[in-house]
This record gives C-alpha cells, sequence and structure tokens, in this order.
C-alpha cells in the first residue's frame, strides 16, 4: 500500500472508532576549539588523580555557557561573588585600554535598555527550526553538500541558519530566499527584527559604574559564586574562570571556562545522583567525559562548547560535588568510550521504557552501529527479532508489560496520561507556528494515527487530520508537538467520555526522554546486581571499548 494511502486509510479507522454509529557525519574538528592544558585539577579542589600511567592524562579546557541570554529579560541580575578569603579579578577594555578592577565586595551585574542613535536591522536567513541539535545538525549537513554555507544557533529552539558573516548584506540575503523558496524549500523564511533598545550589561564597584561590552572575571582560588537571584541560598559555585560575552542573539552568555575532570564533578551529581551504585556512577562518568568531548561544536556561533541544561548535560557548578562522585571520576580519570578509536556519540536518557532506542529512531542522520535496540532487562525478557515492535500489536502488548525490566520500580517506566482536545490543539497549534508551517491555522483536529513504528516501537511518522489538512509529524517532532508524552514510546486512543464528539486522546507509554544509549535507571539496576562499569556500558553500547584519552583518538 502506497505510504499516503495508508496514511488516509488509518485516520479514516480513527474516526470511524471514534464516533459509534457514524463514518469516520562523524565531522572532524580542529584543536583549536580547545586547548590541552597539563592542569593538576583535582589538588585544587580537593581531588586525587589516578596513579600510574594515567596520572599523565592531559586534561582539556572547556567553554561552558551557564547563563546563555543574559539580558532577554531587561530587569535580569547576577551577582558574582569571590569565596571567603578572595578577591574578583574583573578585566575589561575601556577604548583601546585594558582596565582591570579588584574588589572583595560582591559585583551584581544589570542589564539597562540602551536607546540606539537610530534603529538597527536584524535579520537572518532561518532554514529550518528543530527539536535537537542532533536534527539541526544533520539538516546542515544536507545543507552544506548542496553548497551553501550553514551554521547551527539556539535563540529559543534548534535553528539552522544561513552563514551571516557569507550573506552579510540585505540584497544577498534575499536572493538566497528567493533561490531557496523557488525550490519548494517552505520552511526557509528571513527572520527580521527592527531593534530601536539594546541591552547593555553595568555593573557598580565602589562607587564607579562600568558598562563594556565583554568582562572577563576571575579570582585566586579560580572559585567564583553565581546567584541569578536574591536570594543566597540559590548561587552555584564554580571553578575556573568566567566571562561575559555578546552572542548571536543580542544578549549576553556567561562562559566558565573549566577543566574538563572538574567540569564533571557539577555533572555527574545532577545526571545520576550521588547515592546510585559505584559502577553506576563510573558508567555515567565515562559517558559525561566522552559526550563533553564529542559535542564540542554545538555553540560554535556563540564562541563557546556546551550548555549547562538538558540539551547538553546538566552543569550546575560544584554545590552538588560529593565524596562519592569525586571518587567515580577519580577512578575513572581520562577514560573515554571509543568505537573503532573514535569517540562514540554517548547519548543517554533517565529511562527507556524497556528497550533503547536506534540514533535513526529519534533523529535524522546515520545510525551508530553501537546505538541499536537493546531489551532493557537483565534477563531475556523479549525476543525483537522474532516480536518486532514495529508492528503495533506487538507494542501494545510489549508497553503493558509491567514487571522484569531493569526499570519497572521506576515511577516513569509506564505511564498513561488524558489529555483534552482543546490542549492537543492549542500545544500542536504553538508548535507548528514555532516552525512557521502553513498547517498551524487549523481549528480543530478530526483524528490522529500512529503510521509507522521503528523496531524499537518509537513512533516514526503519527499523522494528523485537522479541518484544513493532513500532515506527518516525524520522530522527536512528536514530544515537542504535544504536552503528554515524555517519550516517542507510546500509543494513542481516542477517547469519548460517554459523549457522541471526541473529548480528545489518551497517551499510553514508557519511559522519559529519548532512550538512545545508557538508561541512568537501567545501569543502577544492573550495578545492583554486581555489572561492573565496563558490563554496563558494552550492554547499552555493543561493540564498544573503554580506553584512555590520547591524541590518537579522534574527537
Amino acid at each position: 500500500m502506497r505510504q499516503k494511502d495508508r496514511v488516509t486509510k488509518q485516520l479514516e479507522n480513527q474516526l470511524q472508532r471514534r464516533i459509534p454509529g457514524q463514518n469516520q557525519v562523524a565531522m572532524k574538528f580542529s584543536f583549536w576549539r580547545f586547548s590541552y592544558t597539563l592542569v593538576a585539577t583535582f589538588s585544587l579542589l580537593g581531588l586525587t588523580g589516578a596513579s600510574g600511567p594515567e596520572s599523565n592524562i592531559r586534561d582539556v579546557e572547556l567553554k561552558i555557557g551557564i547563563v546563555q541570554r543574559f539580558g532577554a529579560e531587561p530587569t535580569a541580575k547576577l551577582q558574582l561573588e569571590a569565596t571567603k578569603g578572595d578577591r574578583l579579578k574583573l578585566k575589561f577594555q575601556t577604548g583601546n585600554k585594558q582596565q582591570v578592577v579588584v574588589t572583595n565586595k560582591p559585583v551584581k551585574l544589570e542589564t539597562q535598555m540602551q536607546t540606539l542613535p537610530q534603529p538597527a536591522v536584524e535579520e537572518v536567513v532561518v532554514l529550518g527550526t528543530y527539536r535537537t541539535f542532533e536534527t539541526a545538525e544533520d539538516s546542515a549537513k544536507k545543507w552544506r553538500s548542496q553548497g551553501m554555507e550553514v551554521e547551527i544557533a539556539q535563540p529559543e529552539r534548534w535553528q539552522v541558519w544561513a552563514k551571516r558573516d557569507v550573506y552579510s548584506t540585505p540584497l544577498l540575503r534575499r536572493i538566497l530566499l528567493q533561490n531557496i523558496q523557488a525550490t519548494n524549500q517552505e520552511k526557509a523564511y528571513l527572520d527580521t527584527k527592527i531593534l530601536k533598545q539594546v541591552p547593555r550589561v553595568t555593573w557598580v564597584v565602589d562607587g564607579k559604574h562600568y558598562n563594556p561590552n565583554e568582562l572577563e572575571i576571575s579570582t585566586e582560588k579560580n572559585l567564583i559564586r553565581v546567584n541569578k537571584s536574591d536570594k543566597p541560598e540559590n548561587a552555584r559555585l564554580y571553578a575556573g574562570r568566567l566571562n561575559l560575552q555578546p552572542n548571536a542573539y543580542g544578549t549576553y552568555t556567561l562562559v566558565n571556562q573549566v577543566p574538563l575532570e572538574t567540569y564533571l564533578r557539577g555533572v555527574v551529581p545532577y545526571e545520576i545522583g550521588t547515592n546510585a551504585p559505584t559502577a553506576a556512577l563510573e558508567a555515567q562518568t565515562i559517558l559525561a567525559r566522552t559526550y563533553a568531548l564529542r559535542n564540542l561544536r554545538r555553540f560554535a556561533a556563540d564562541n563557546y562548547q556546551l550548555c549547562a541544561d538538558t540539551h547538553c548535560q546538566v552543569y550546575y557548578g560544584l554545590n552538588g560535588a560529593a565524596a562519592k562522585t569525586d571518587q567515580a571520576i577519580a577512578a575513572t580519570r581520562g577514560k573515554v568510550l571509543t568505537y573503532k578509536n573514535e569517540l562514540i556519540d554517548a547519548l543517554y536518557s533517565s529511562t527507556t521504557g524497556g528497550v533503547t532506542a536506534s540514533f535513526s529512531d529519534v533523529w535524522n542522520g546515520e545510525d551508530r552501529p553501537y546505538l541499536r535496540p537493546v531489551v532493557d532487562a537483565a534477563t531475556n525478557l523479549w525476543n525483537l527479532s522474532k516480536q518486532s515492535l514495529a508492528d503495533e500489536k506487538n507494542f501494545q502488548k510489549f508497553i503493558n508489560i509491567q514487571q522484569g525490566f531493569n526499570e519497572s520500580k521506576w515511577n516513569v517506566f509506564r505511564w498513561r496520561r488524558e489529555t483534552r482536545l482543546e490542549d492537543i490543539i492549542k500545544d500542536l497549534q504553538k508548535f507548528l507556528l514555532s516552525k512557521n508551517s502553513p498547517h498551524a491555522k487549523f481549528k480543530t483536529i478530526q483524528a490522529m494515527a500512529v503510521v509507522k513504528r521503528s523496531e524499537s516501537g518509537r513512533i516514526l511518522e503519527l499523522a494528523v487530520k485537522t479541518d484544513i489538512s493532513t500532515f506527518t509529524l516525524h520522530k522527536d517532532e512528536v514530544r515537542s508537538a504535544f504536552a503528554a508524552p515524555t517519550s516517542t514510546l507510546f500509543y494513542i486512543e481516542p477517547l469519548n467520555k460517554g459523549k457522541p464528539e471526541l473529548w480528545g486522546y489518551a497517551f499510553i507509554g514508557g519511559g522519559l526522554g529519548h532512550g538512545v544509549g545508557l538508561s541512568q535507571t537501567g545501569a543502577q539496576n544492573l550495578a545492583k546486581l554486581g555489572w561492573p562499569n565496563q558490563k554496563i556500558l558494552q550492554f547499552y553500547y555493543p561493540g564498544t571499548e573503554i580506553k584512555i584519552l590520547t591524541p590518537e583518538i579522534k574527537l
């Protein structure tokens, strides 16, 4: 059956059931993106490096955007403070002269809107908007293959832009857009803003006011507290140095320059917790180290490397550092997960829902041989080769099994969420508007149906019939389009609630997150069963090897 006919048939079946009695690339990056330095990371902060050959492992300094869009709110404030007995050192340019201000008092950065002498035009050609960096990167790769110079940005959602310093004039941008639209690329558009005011950062030390466009912040102890609120208990402690710098969106980013091994002290406790079994902590640490090194390109458009939230890895500084996680970091120092001597795409999620996904189940792009469906259980609970979850009947049977999985005791392992049609419509319209989609003008949903699943049961295509059109949501778009599902591992049921018209839909599924690679919940169960970190990682990433980071390993 042709795809279009199959979609139509499934939607017709949904309508008939709804109302009774009616007819119904691995890219290579040069070493300029980061510097290798022989940093004694642990000596400063109370960690002990591994002994033997590993003690000579080279550390890497990272650039992490810990406050990504400072100034987006005109009342935004940041307080910077040195630790007890230390002082802040603030370095900045005034004209051609470099100035340095030293203070032992907190410094409060504020934004004020500065009126421009005349309105300024700020515009970019947006080639596509995406939920994740992975999908945006695949799109960027396709544009580059057609000879287009592009960059990936994240003003809110991830976007692919025509490279600003190449398409640098209004005429070039409009000619480019006309050529793109002539090839029926409907998603491309010109995002134009007329700016009458811009945010400027100001701060005061000893009664003197300063407003530099860039600022370097350091201390003797390499420790700085950052607080985005007025409550002292909300301050976060960061190691290393800070830079306040302009970004691509007319605001500022506060960037933490921190050695990799120290950075992990602010990641591991927040990603998997401090009470996880030792083997699970070590597996998480190896993955977090690998993930960071593999993803240094994410924010090239903004001149830093990684963010501090779930779009990268959660990084909240040293407040949550604990002896147990520090021990896991020291025990695995310099260790990364590789496939054929290359860093793997070290993706992981909270809870898989009982089966891991292939890369292409969630995002566009080439599959990774080590990211493939694995039943997330310590025993042979389900045979995917004989009972593929691409089959809807098999999938619904699988998703209703509650026991025997690594995650069975976890509260998001299985879930059912009923949502009113009005709320579904509102969420879907918002999503379509963010993508500049012509389908966003619909008023009501007539039917929805899962059209295609992957071998791991993830939704690849979900068709929606509205009053104006029928369209298909693909892969991770499904999570962006609806508030209810926390993964793409679900099925839907139309609900009438005893009335002739459609009330809404039940979303019935499992897992939290994309489900690719290691399950943080599952890894903890395997560790409790006595599995070491090597066995846990090879279970979730078949064919991989743990190695010490050396220049020979491709990033």
